[in-house]
C-alpha cells in the first residue's frame, strides 16, 4: 500500500475551548480497542475551530475546496500498541461549509460531518501583539460563534502540560457502520500556543451534540487557548484488529 497521505493541508489559528466532563457521559462514544485518555485524572471534550488552507486530497487540489473553516467537538482516547500508547481523538461532530468535503469524510472515514453555512475572522496586530479569532456557523436559522482573544507571542507547550495533552493527540479513531474501528494518523509538529485572554461559545446549540454534551459546552470552559497551526498530513485509514 502507498505511504502517500490521503490529505494534506495547512491548519492555522486553532481556537480550542476545553471542558472537563464526567466519563459516563462519553463512554458510549469510545471505539472498541481504545479507552478514554485523561490529563491529571480529568476527562476532556474540546470545541475546536480552525482554518484549512492549501488542502489537497491524494495530491489533488479540488477547485473551490482548498480553503475553508471547520468547527468540531472532540474527545480524547488512547490505544496501546507494541511501542506504548497511541493518543488520539474521537470526533463527536464536525462542521464544514462544503458538502463535498463532508461527503468524502463520511464515505472514506465514516466521520460525523455535516455541512452548514460558516464564516470566520482571524486577525493579529504585530504592533501591540494582540489577536482575535472567531468561527461562526448557522444552525437552525441562527448563528453560533466560537472565539477567543489573545495577546503576546505564542510559545511551545511545556512537557506534560494541559496544552500539550490537548494539541498532541496524533491519531483519529472512528467506529464504522458495521462496528469495526479504523485509525488514521495526523502528522504535524508541536504547535506554539497563546493562552486566551477571553473566550466564548455563543448561540443555540440544541439538537447539535445531544442534550448532555450541549449542557457541558454551555458552561464556561475549563481552559482556552489558540494554537498557531502548521502544515499537516492525514494518513489513509487502517482497520484495527477485532477485539
Amino acid at each position: 500500500m502507498s505511504n502517500k497521505p490521503f490529505l494534506t493541508a495547512h491548519w492555522h489559528t486553532l481556537v480550542m475551548l476545553n471542558y472537563v466532563v464526567a466519563p459516563e457521559l462519553i463512554q458510549h462514544l469510545v471505539p472498541a480497542g481504545t479507552e478514554l485518555d485523561t490529563w491529571q485524572g480529568r476527562h476532556y471534550v474540546s470545541m475546536v475551530g480552525f482554518r484549512f488552507e492549501q488542502t489537497r486530497v491524494r495530491g489533488w487540489a479540488i477547485p473551490f475546496h482548498q480553503h475553508f473553516d471547520e468547527v468540531n467537538l472532540r474527545m480524547y482516547v488512547r490505544k496501546r500498541d507494541a511501542n506504548g500508547w497511541r493518543r488520539g481523538v474521537v470526533f463527536v461532530k464536525e462542521i464544514v461549509p462544503r458538502w463535498v468535503i463532508a461527503t468524502v469524510a463520511r464515505v472514506v472515514y465514516n466521520e460525523n460531518y455535516i455541512t452548514l453555512p460558516m464564516q470566520s475572522i482571524a486577525k493579529t496586530s504585530t504592533e501591540d501583539q494582540k489577536g482575535e479569532a472567531k468561527y461562526r456557523w448557522k444552525w437552525n436559522g441562527h448563528w453560533c460563534e466560537l472565539g477567543a482573544d489573545f495577546t503576546g507571542q505564542p510559545v511551545l507547550p511545556s512537557e506534560g502540560s494541559e496544552e500539550q495533552f490537548i494539541t498532541e493527540h496524533y491519531w483519529g479513531y472512528v467506529t464504522q457502520r458495521h462496528g469495526s474501528v479504523v485509525e488514521y494518523e495526523v502528522k504535524h509538529p508541536s504547535w506554539r500556543i497563546w493562552k486566551a485572554d477571553r473566550s466564548w461559545l455563543n448561540g443555540e446549540l440544541t439538537g447539535l451534540y445531544g442534550p448532555k454534551l450541549e449542557e457541558i459546552v454551555k458552561q464556561p470552559a475549563a481552559s482556552a487557548f489558540i494554537a498557531e497551526g502548521s502544515a499537516i498530513s492525514v494518513s489513509r485509514a487502517a482497520k484495527l484488529p477485532s477485539v
